[in-house]
């Protein structure tokens, strides 16, 4: 995701795409103005009775402004960076993906270069042409990414080749004169008389040796299925609702692969994107939003120069899907704990967040500092009415807009850990189908079949010879190893392999290859500790080895040792593209896992998944938000579904799923199942007269106190923590200012935790807590509280005694209040015996005061108490 913020001009510029932030704007506009409309009507019809909240209405108002600004260009900022996310993990992915994929290539080309009977038939040494095509097409057989193999001599002449709708005698091509020049492979791509009927070709070519001289007899070229592999991989992970266009480009930055050609044709230049920027950029008359990226290369190999991968989304379509809502259904404590973290996964959210709360805070002081006025002021009354009005819809509009926000966040980065863990577990399937067939196509090798069925003297040294050749070439395994039919380990590779000699296989292992019906089929043992691979576990792929002239004759088989541990944990780091705050892993059904990058998860422990994850489908992902190691977090899972023909119709199943968890910060208790968009209180505009309550969230509750005896409410931020007081629910002292004190003399007060007052435990301290400012007479305290929530009239008959203040004496909550005809119940505090107990150290049951809060802060001569 680009964190290149957005200008005030970008911002014009996507806003008119946006239909739901549009329509956001325009309500924050309106509501500005209502605002400004009030503190006119206020400064024009009332000046000397509104001369008390004109103040706070001007800050209301200042802060309005600067927070419509913010929260619009938040909302374009973070729906530009989740569609720059989506395109940008799908065109990481396809360049990925090639790379991975060709590096394979590179192997398999130098491997096959050096088959002796190719190179016997390329040096002249026999013309047994039908039998170098059918070993050919067994070549091909094995691995299907390959559409045509042709062996030439050094003048070019084709010796053999398998592609029977493109017959070739000659070739001209550069690449021959190259290859035979290099000892190394030579990749190719563009157009070639190799492959005629090709706009271009990737041909991988090696020069083939005289197997007993050594001399330059001829090229071998592998040409690789380019479009039909191109076409896999569009299929698989393109945009299903057809917006994004995804791309291959080369170095002059010509599409060379394009997943809808008939929007995108190849063979056209289009404009990259490399440094990430939010820019729009125009191609064919139409702007477009752009991710390019290069390839990081694998294990050594870069790729072919300059190849890059790219995804193009119409500017006009871009912003147009229906995403799933991913905060109304969370838990609500989840949802809060999560949102607290916000200044760690998205500061700007984080920021607005704050800046709504100081707002609605200013509306909610404005309301306190205006409760219970009565008499001639009518036109007031007016004014608080609106502001009252006005202040709710304020905050059901910040409500829903950081609700979208806060979605559009999670949005992206939900999205962004289920693509990586299917990227993840496409990668092990793709790589794993490379083992499948380099077991098979090694048993075919004839020096491997013709010593186990004559078993001659030096037998085990040939195939040794065999063995260590391949293994040079094929880094990803810790040894192969060849047995015979009864299971004896004749010659391996390494010198972990050579202990293996004398050894015999497993029976189950055996008698599954005894089993094998063709050279097509193969045996994986399960991924368990093997002492194949030093009591680890890890998979050991087997193929049968044939008698050379009776295939229906099984008289040993390989086996190949794939060195899992640095292999598995390789492909989660490279999936993970150095994002730290990403933790991946790979496990099966059961949740046993087989590699990890998270040390609190290693393999062989056991991750504990839900149902709905480890009953995925084979292909399918999910990803959700839940808690993990104490933190909150995003968990993407996504299962194996196989490659090409590895996995679907070979008769092999092991289901893998890759993990990947995104953590955002500690588990933090919330305030309990109430949230303010639950508890909306209804009000009878046309009712006259009422008791007015500040309500307020504590541990949970909903609670009241009378709005009379309520000064203001101000951010805990203020509060200075001491250990001076003996109350256990004193948490500090807050300074006044001078408009809150007596005679304009600067003073502290006491603040206490009402959480620990009413159940004894302290309460979490997070960005909504608060501290009412409560006076009672000529006394004053500091109350903190989880969150502020409305000021209401209730009528007197809607407060009833609370059952539950029978049981105590001494409970500060000695009334409800129903609201909403009996369906919102609210507990009321009683003031009286809250300042009773706190600051004259009066206990409500009767009992001899065991402490004086108010006292500690009054005889310290650095401060002055209100009391």
């Amino acid at each position: 995701m680009s964190s290149k913020a957005l200008t005030a001009s970008q911002t014009e510029v996507f806003l008119p795409y946006m239909r739901d932030v549009g329509r956001c704007e325009r309500s924050l506009q309106e509501l500005n103005l209502m605002w400004r409309i009030i503190e006119a009507s206020a400064k024009m019809n009332c000046p000397q009775e509104a001369r008390a909240i004109l103040p706070t209405m001007a800050a209301t108002r200042s802060s309005f402004s600067l927070l419509e600004k913010e929260l619009v260009q938040s909302l374009v900022h973070q729906k530009v960076s989740h569609v720059l996310t989506e395109i940008g993990t799908t065109a990481q992915y396809v360049i990925d993906i090639v790379v991975r994929n060709l590096f394979e290539r590179t192997a398999d080309v130098g491997f096959l270069a050096t088959d002796r009977e190719l190179c016997s038939f390329v040096a002249g040494l026999h013309e047994e042409r039908g039998l170098i095509h059918h070993r050919l097409c067994e070549y091909r057989n094995k691995y299907t990414v390959y559409d045509e193999i042709i062996l030439l001599d050094t003048q070019g002449h084709v010796l053999a080749q398998i592609d029977p709708t493109t017959p070739l005698e000659h070739s001209a091509d550069p690449l021959l004169r190259q290859t035979l020049d290099s000892d190394q492979y030579v990749e190719t791509f563009r157009a070639s008389d190799l492959r005629p009927n090709k706009r271009k070709a990737l041909i991988y070519s090696r020069r083939m040796h005289h197997p007993d001289t050594g001399a330059v007899v001829g090229v071998l070229c592998l040409c690789f299925h380019f479009e039909e592999e191109m076409a896999g991989i569009f299929q698989s992970h393109g945009d299903p609702a057809q917006r994004t266009n995804l791309l291959l480009l080369d170095d002059a930055h010509q599409v060379i692969a394009s997943a809808d050609p008939n929007w995108i044709p190849v063979g056209v230049k289009v404009p990259v994107n490399l440094d990430q920027s939010p820019h729009l950029f125009m191609y064919a008359g139409r702007e477009y939003l752009v991710r390019t990226f290069s390839s990081a290369g694998y294990q050594g190999y870069p790729g072919p120069k300059g190849w890059l991968g790219q995804a193009m989304i119409p500017l006009d379509v871009a912003f147009s899907s229906q995403s799933r809502d991913l905060v109304s259904g969370l838990d609500p404590l989840l949802l809060d704990g999560l949102l607290s973290h916000a200044d760690r996964f998205c500061p700007p959210l984080h920021d607005i967040v704050v800046a709504a709360r100081h707002i609605q805070r200013i509306v909610w002081n404005g309301q306190v500092m205006t409760a219970g006025q009565q008499g001639d002021m009518q036109k007031l009354k007016t004014v608080l009415e609106q502001i009252s009005e006005t202040g709710n819809r304020s905050n059901e509009l910040f409500e829903h807009s950081i609700h979208d926000l806060y979605q559009t966040v999670l949005g992206s980065s939900l999205l962004d850990a289920e693509f990586t863990a299917h990227l993840l577990v496409d990668l092990l399937d793709r790589n794993l189908y490379e083992r499948s067939d380099d077991c098979r196509w090694w048993a075919l090798s004839p020096e491997l079949r013709q010593a186990l069925a004559d078993q001659p003297p030096d037998a085990a040294q040939r195939m040794q010879t065999v063995l260590d050749t391949i293994h040079a070439l094929y880094t990803v395994y810790t040894s192969l190893f060849v047995y015979d039919h009864q299971g004896r380990i004749l010659a391996a590779t390494s010198e972990a392999g050579q202990a293996f000699v004398g050894q015999f296989l497993g029976e189950s292992d055996l008698a599954a290859v005894r089993r094998l019906a063709s050279p097509q089929h193969y045996h994986v043992s399960p991924f368990e500790n093997t002492p194949w691979y030093g009591g680890e576990p890890s998979y050991v792929y087997h193929a049968a080895i044939r008698h050379p002239e009776h295939e229906d004759q099984i008289v040993g088989g390989i086996g190949i040792v794939f060195d899992s541990g640095p292999e598995l944990h390789n492909m989660l780091l490279s999936g993970l593209g150095g994002r730290e705050h990403m933790q991946a892993l790979f496990v099966n059904r059961q949740g046993r896992v087989l590699s990890s990058t998270s040390p609190d998860h290693p393999a062989g422990s056991t991750l504990s998944l839900p149902a709905t994850q480890t009953s995925l489908a084979n292909g399918q992902s999910h990803a959700r938000i839940c808690t993990h190691q104490g933190e909150y977090a995003i968990e993407a899972c996504s299962v194996s579904n196989g490659y090409r023909e590895f996995k679907t119709v070979d008769g092999y199943r092991d289901d893998v799923i890759a993990v990947v968890y995104r953590h955002f910060g500690e588990v933090r208790q919330g305030r309990g199942a109430l949230r303010s968009q639950d508890c909306y209180i209804e009000h009878d505009s046309s009712s006259q007269g009422g008791l007015e309550f500040a309500t307020f969230f504590c541990d949970g509750n909903l609670m009241a106190l009378p709005a009379e005896c309520v000064q203001e409410a101000v951010s805990f931020r203020e509060v200075r923590t001491t250990s001076m007081g003996l109350h256990a629910g004193q948490v500090g002292i807050l300074g006044l200012r001078d408009s809150q004190s007596p005679q304009g003399k600067a003073s502290f007060i006491w603040v206490f935790d009402l959480g620990q007052l009413l159940h004894g435990r302290r309460s979490e301290i997070s960005s909504n807590s608060q501290v009412m400012i409560l006076r009672h007479g000529t006394q004053a305290l500091g109350l903190l509280v989880d969150e502020l929530h409305a000021v209401t009239p209730f009528e007197a008959s809607a407060l009833e005694p609370s059952p539950l203040a029978l049981q105590s004496q001494s409970m500060l909550t000695r009334q409800v209040i129903k609201a909403n005809e009996g369906r919102l119940l609210i507990q009321a505090v009683d003031a009286d015996r809250l300042f009773s107990w706190l600051m004259d150290g009066i206990d409500p049951n009767g009992a001899e005061p065991t402490d004086a809060p108010a006292g500690d802060l009054a005889d310290d001569p650095a401060v002055s108490v209100v009391a």
